[in-house]
């Protein structure tokens, strides 16, 4: 006793050493070495139950608890029985004598470990594991403590780690099933009695401006629903331990609701009593009452706060304001956990036939909440509402709003119980009031998606497409009003300037961009159910905003050489900013809702977007003609941008018609000949003087943009005989470097002059698209774009190799070959080909592609890549041209390349050189195999010609190691490339592969698997492993299933044999999965398991 009491001294001594601040790593290495030798002693048990019952320092009794958990969960399976009484005896009696004066930490570890006994030992060894659970949950003084059990267990047994064998898992999840109804049971008793004891119902409650509100009901949602009256009630006031204790049920019940199925173990009664809970969330009037009841300790998970450590509070004077806080944080809590639970139910897709008017009354309750959660009274606006509620509630809300519009919205529409008009009024309050981005945003996409399946539903609806809109018809036309508010600074300007518009995101957009984004999506989806109406509501709104920016013309004043807008009041500056703003944003509008005008609808509504595409010609020469973007202003900084961005929004705008003007042009022009040609002309000339370097590049792009558009898409045959683009020719063939269009735009405006003389003119024979005119025209043009470079042959001068530089402009050469091979390889001819493949070819000595690759990340690396690409480019190219140079690429790859990069990461140029092996492989498959159309034929025929063998191995075997190799992203593209390879060229039916390759691919694939090296992409090895094994499945059973499992170490014959046993012969992909992720997951647990039995011990 002496001894162990020595012991505990030293172990407090060590571990308050290990924490203190002035402890070095050294010290701290030498600890944690003592500390772990101490818990692997034989019977290290017996001391950290001695110091678990003596000590008050929590560091020892976190060790302690840590020895148990490791004893239970990697060597219980090698401890003595007598041994494992004791603990399932002492550990329990230790919680219960302990659990109110250690921190909730140490009681919920000590919890874990007594349930990880549970969840190797119930019920055959410690047969009352659970009925001692539910004992705790039934005793008042003892229920927190059930309930942390319960969770608990829940928590370990219904999803366990792998630290078990399948079968023991199965066995756990039917046992913890058959306890379901009783727990469920105890749980809705719990809640019910707090409720009921909490609960003030007074006889007849007198008519008050508070009570009144309560009475308000759904319409005909609640007709006859028992429940009604029940959801009325006042709320409980509930004293800080029942809140806790409240608290701990519905976290139970969420988990459990997390993995039992939907039953009508889920009884009425107990949904009832979650909606009494959630109502704590969406309840104001309580908030500030209650402070009496309240300490100002508030709980949180898992019954934190320990009843016998409370301090005594006060109820008076200024502790009211702290308690009223503190309670407002606990009964929010107890709304967000009941609306959890809710969310457990809905989100399951599978719904029983007798749960299905569970769930009915389960949207009406939730329903009966939204409607309390945006009631209007006189001391509340909805919106002040919902900012004074619990962000975490509105979270878990809009999340049951999303889980039921996109679950279960087709189940409930079409009953006659739920009034789903009344339901929209509903969301739609609740989406417009939202006091943030996010949630707005959040209720946005619910929209989205209730549209999407109205769309879906009218389309396979047909015949009675006009009842279902006219049924939802008011609440579409309300919402597009709303959103089209929402994005103008005229109504929502407070909100709208709050957006940042610099930062970008991770999808490259600022909040802003994706603000606007997010409610146009949902406008242009209205506009599909409601095309015309959608119209005349946009169409004038954007006219408005547009007389104001066509009337800017009058405010400008020349003064010698500079233009300013004469617009200087302030006020006068933020109205024509905030129209500006708005122009821009409705221009978007306008482009997003182009393909709404095309296609089968596009004679019925062809008045309508010519209408728009003539307002949008005529904006864009409006801003080009008075070149808005570059005036003086009083406010530069704001109106300036403001300018440039509704020129560039116009023509963006005109740039999504482009599909529009080309079907008009095959359609109509004949008859409307004139207007078209005004069309195209107008638009040119309003691109063209903006494509100049001075313009802001903004700009500049949009107008490049909108010609690539136009010369791409509607190509007109007049086109390139309009004075506006033989500008534009000029300005390209003469331009010099000082008036150099910046590199994109440059590429932009190629573009465009190519499209024009090398695509097609629609609607015209092929003897009249004038090839001979407009192939002289090109050749012009491209000797003008490469007179600089070709003055450069015959006056560079050869300086010597300069390492860094050299590598450079190496990149920057191979850059222009790539692009070279890409676009002309056809043109350049063989020889030519050839002669530069064969001098970079002996270019890279293995000694230089070593130095290269060694540098990641440099441009010598760079090189290297870029060379790889080129090959790929080459190899890919069909007929028989380029074959004589594979012998010397694959040299190159497996004699040069790979050996460099096979041991090291060199993530870049390795992934490259396998994507050269792949295309080598599947490009020129007959380099390998010469099998001809007759063998294919002939099933049964000779097996596959096989040629170059000794190089389809080694590239083989190169996919092979890489498998063994950390990198996940060569992994996976690697794996893809060989399933590729299967189903394009049966690569694992051909007899090299099938004889001597493929169960080495099998077991180094499982073998990953069992290492868990790669588990994100468990999905894709498990279908590999398949589709090799389907190859011949009586081999892989009969063959390399014995085969692998003799060679698996850590495992006796006996466990070899239950291996055997669980494999099922089955042969359909989801019953072969299943399989091997049995094998997997059993072989892990053989291998803890006679890793944990001590030294020595005889298995029989």
């Amino acid at each position: 006793m002496a001894s162990e009491e020595a012991s505990l001294r030293a172990l407090e001594s060590l571990m308050t050493e290990f924490f203190h601040s002035c402890t070095t790593n050294e010290r701290k290495r030498e600890i944690e070495e003592l500390l772990n030798n101490f818990a692997q002693q034989t019977g290290a048990w017996r001391h950290c139950l001695f110091f678990l019952s003596n000590t008050r320092n929590e560091y020892v009794m976190m060790y302690s608890l840590t020895v148990f958990e490791n004893l239970v969960n990697k060597m219980w399976i090698g401890v003595a029985s007598q041994d494992k009484m004791e603990i399932r005896s002492c550990l329990p009696k230790l919680l219960l004598a302990q659990h109110k004066s250690v921190p909730y930490f140490i009681r919920n570890k000590l919890c874990k470990v007594i349930v990880d006994i549970g969840r190797q030992d119930w019920p055959m060894f410690y047969h009352d594991f659970f009925t001692n659970t539910l004992q705790l949950i039934q005793s008042p003084a003892l229920a927190q403590l059930g309930l942390v059990m319960l969770k608990t267990t829940s928590e370990e047994l219904a999803c366990p780690r792998e630290d078990l064998s399948v079968a023991r898992k199965e066995e756990l999840r039917k046992l913890l099933l058959e306890q379901v109804p009783t727990v469920l049971g105890l749980l809705t008793g719990i809640l019910e009695t707090y409720w009921d004891k909490h609960s003030v119902i007074a006889s007849t409650p007198p008519p008050s401006p508070t009570s009144g509100e309560s009475v308000e009901l759904l319409g005909s949602l609640f007709q006859g629903s028992q429940y009604s009256k029940l959801l009325c009630q006042p709320m409980a006031a509930l004293d800080n331990e029942s809140q806790q204790l409240c608290c701990l049920v519905l976290e139970c019940l969420a988990h459990l609701f997390s993995w039992i199925p939907l039953s009508t173990s889920i009884t009425p009664t107990l949904l009832a009593s979650i909606f009494h809970f959630a109502r704590f969330g969406c309840d104001l009037r309580t908030k500030a009452k209650m402070g009496s009841f309240i300490s100002s300790n508030s709980s949180s998970s898992n019954g934190q706060l320990n009843p016998g450590l409370m301090p005594p509070t006060s109820n008076g004077g200024g502790r009211n304001g702290q308690q009223s806080e503190a309670n407002k944080v606990d009964r929010a809590r107890l709304g967000v956990l009941a609306m959890t639970c809710v969310n457990e139910l809905v989100s399951k897709n599978c719904v029983p036939m007798d749960f299905e008017e569970y769930l009915l009354r389960m949207f009406q309750q939730t329903f009966f909440l939204l409607q309390r959660l945006t009631r209007e009274n006189n001391a509340h606006t909805v919106k002040s509402r919902l900012q004074e509620l619990d962000e975490s509630y509105l979270e878990k809300f809009t999340d049951f709003l999303r889980l039921f519009v996109s679950v279960h919205l087709r189940r409930i529409e079409s009953s006659p119980q739920f009034p789903i008009v009344e339901f929209l009024a509903l969301l739609f309050k609740y989406t417009f009031n939202q006091p943030t981005h996010e949630g707005y945003f959040a209720c946005l996409d619910i929209w989205s998606v209730f549209l999407d399946f109205l769309t879906t539903k009218i389309k396979s609806r047909l015949a009675d497409r006009e009842s279902v809109l006219n049924r939802y018809k008011d609440a579409l036309v309300l919402l597009l009003r709303e959103v089209l508010n929402r994005i103008q600074f005229r109504y929502n300007q407070a909100q709208l300037e709050e957006l940042d518009d610099e930062t970008l995101d991770d999808d490259q957009q600022t909040e802003w961009q994706r603000y606007l984004r997010q409610s146009l999506e949902v406008v242009a989806k209205v506009m599909e159910l409601l095309p015309s109406h959608a119209f005349s509501t946009l169409f004038p709104v954007l006219q408005e905003n547009l007389d104001v920016y066509l009337g800017l013309q009058q405010f400008i004043v020349t003064t010698g050489t500079s233009r300013r807008l004469n617009i200087t009041a302030e006020n006068d500056c933020r109205r024509l900013h905030c129209s500006l703003r708005d122009l821009s944003s409705l221009l978007q509008a306008v482009g997003r809702l182009a393909e709404h005008f095309i296609g089968e609808v596009f004679a019925g509504r062809f008045s309508d977007a010519l209408a728009v595409v003539e307002r949008l010609v005529e904006v864009t020469c409006y801003g080009s003609q008075t070149s808005l973007y570059d005036l003086e202003t009083a406010v530069p900084s704001v109106l300036k941008p403001d300018l440039i961005d509704v020129h560039a929004q116009a023509l963006a705008a005109l740039q999504a018609y482009s599909h529009w003007l080309a079907q008009f042009y095959s359609e109509v022009h004949s008859q409307n000949q004139t207007q078209f040609i005004n069309l195209i002309t107008s638009a040119v000339d309003a691109s063209s003087p903006l494509i100049t370097a001075k313009v802001p590049e903004k700009l500049l792009l949009s107008a490049c943009h909108l010609m690539v558009s136009i010369t791409s898409t509607v190509r007109p045959v007049f086109l390139v005989t309009l004075p506006a683009v033989q500008n534009i020719f000029n300005l390209i063939t003469t331009e010099n470097q000082n008036r150099r269009l910046p590199q994109e735009a440059h590429m932009l405006v190629c573009r465009a002059l190519s499209n024009m003389l090398l695509l097609p003119w629609p609607n015209l024979p092929e003897n009249e698209q004038q090839w001979q005119t407009r192939s002289s025209n090109h050749a012009s043009l491209l000797a003008a774009l490469t007179r600089e470079y070709r003055i450069l042959r015959g006056t560079v001068n050869i300086t010597p190799r300069q390492p860094g530089l050299d590598d450079n402009v190496t990149d920057e050469m191979l850059a222009f070959f790539l692009t070279l091979f890409q676009a002309l390889r056809v043109q350049m001819g063989v020889a030519f080909t050839g002669q530069i493949i064969h001098t970079f070819l002996s270019m890279f000595t293995r000694e230089q592609l070593a130095a290269s690759i060694l540098q990641e990340g440099s441009a010598g690396c760079r090189v290297v890549q870029k060379f790889l690409k080129i090959l790929q480019v080459v190899v890919q190219e069909p007929g028989q041209a380029f074959k004589p140079f594979l012998p010397s690429i694959l040299s190159l790859c497996m004699e040069q390349v790979y050996p460099v990069v096979s041991e090291r990461s060199s993530p870049d140029v390795k992934a490259e050189m396998f994507e050269l092996l792949y295309q080598i492989l599947h490009q020129n498959w007959r380099y390998f195999f010469k099998t001809s159309v007759l063998t294919s034929v002939q099933r049964g025929a000779a097996e596959d010609t096989m040629e170059n063998e000794a190089q389809f191995t080694a590239a083989m075997q190169a996919f092979g190691q890489s498998f063994l190799q950390p990198d996940i992203h060569i992994f996976k593209q690697n794996l893809s490339y060989l399933e590729s390879l299967n189903s394009k060229h049966k690569l694992y039916h051909r007899k090299l592969f099938r004889t001597s390759m493929l169960f080495h691919f099998i077991n180094v694939l499982l073998q990953v698997l069992l290492h868990k090296s790669h588990d994100l992409l468990q999905e894709e090895i498990t279908l590999a492993i398949y589709n090799m094994a389907s190859v011949d499945f009586d081999v892989f059973y009969s063959a390399f299933m014995p085969e692998f499992l003799n060679g698996c170490q850590g495992v006796d014959t006996s466990q070899r044999a239950v291996l055997a046993r669980n494999f099922k012969l089955e042969r359909d992909l989801p019953s072969f999965t299943q399989s091997v992720q049995r094998l997997v997951n059993d072989l892990r647990y053989y291998r803890l398991c006679n890793s944990s039995l001590p030294t020595g011990t005889i298995k029989l």
